[in-house]
């Protein structure tokens, strides 16, 4: 097997956030599921945009966001996912290329728009996030080049990539590259929504074989084993996919292994801003220590330091220096 150009190779919607701070006042009124992640349409979209106060528009994205996290850990990246021809688009490729991600899937013409994600934070700092998917739910598999996927050690799926039928297509044609390359298909489940939709897929992806590191919340775990309790639901899945790591908000993380099991508590915050992002940093963290091959307890640690700085602030990028945050933790 070739060494690998990339670290990490992630396919994923293309979004552009659009995040505002709001009263609890507001997410009643607007008759949002608080917390949770709703598909809206383009009307919809527009409407919730107009009741929205000041904002910041940033690129976004689930598996976008995981791999700035690795970026600025020193990792190398690159993405796909399908933008529009329009300024959204032109913006979300700035964004990622600013960060040092490789990123040159075509640009797709006409409508609809690239994909936006409208984030109400409310003062506790959780986030109610309404996404329009736009372009980002028609990637082709064409897109996709199979020796760029060969060519990563990890190649990371977002789950809610999976809901539209051309991206679930392509990450379905992304899998067999990458396993044919002999290299790692690590998968984020992203939402109980979307395992309510496709959680058969899943599990026959698990039972397959075809995912090696299956990354989940305790929310999550519950849909895809039916188990409410937490200790059960690991019992249950543990033993079909080789790492299972499993976050718990303020509970800290546990992840395992084979017969290896660890487990970390989260890191401090002095104040919890926003939540935006938590658990796609906490992946980041994650997989740069697994592709430097730390220990299951280290990479989890890794991923708690990653989480906690991103829920220190608006938006779902590192703003301090998450190397220098690595060091002063682990030395």
């Amino acid at each position: 097997m070739s060494a690998p150009r990339y670290d990490v190779l992630a396919i994923g919607n293309a979004i552009v956030d659009v995040m505002s701070p709001c009263k609890d006042e507001l997410i009643e009124e607007l008759g949002l599921v608080r917390g949770g992640m709703m598909l809206v349409d383009m009307d919809r979209a527009h409407e919730l945009y107009d009741a929205m106060g000041p904002a910041r528009e940033i690129s976004g994205g689930s598996a976008a966001n995981t791999l700035a996290g690795l970026s600025a850990l020193g990792m190398q990246c690159a993405f796909i996912g399908q933008v529009a021809d329009d300024q959204l688009g032109e913006v979300f490729a700035h964004d990622i290329h600013a960060v040092g991600i490789d990123f040159d899937t075509a640009t797709r013409a006409g409508p609809p728009s690239t994909a936006r994600c409208l984030i109400f934070v409310t003062p506790d700092g959780q986030r109610t996030m309404n996404t329009f998917l736009g372009a980002s739910q028609f990637l082709p598999a064409d897109a996709l080049d199979e020796e760029l996927i060969a060519s990563a050690s990890v190649l990371f799926l977002e789950g809610y990539l999976w809901d539209p039928e051309e991206p679930r297509a392509a990450m379905k044609k992304a899998i067999a590259a990458a396993k044919a390359a002999g290299r790692k298909v690590a998968f984020t489940l992203s939402d109980a929504f979307v395992i309510e939709r496709h959680g058969d897929d899943f599990r026959a992806l698990i039972e397959a074989g075809e995912i090696d590191i299956l990354f989940a919340n305790k929310v999550e775990l519950t849909a895809l084993t039916g188990e409410d309790d937490f200790e059960a639901g690991i019992a249950s899945l543990a033993p079909l996919v080789p790492t299972l790591v499993v976050t718990r908000s303020e509970e800290g993380a546990v992840a395992v292994n084979g017969a290896e099991r660890a487990e970390v508590a989260a890191d401090p915050v002095a104040d919890v801003v926003d939540t935006t992002g938590a658990g796609d940093l906490f992946a980041a963290g994650f997989l740069a220590g697994h592709v430097r091959g730390q220990s299951l307890r280290h990479c989890l640690a890794m991923g708690a330091v990653a989480a906690a700085e991103i829920i220190s602030h608006y938006g779902a990028r590192p703003e301090e220096d998450l190397k220098d945050l690595m060091k002063k933790r682990f030395g």
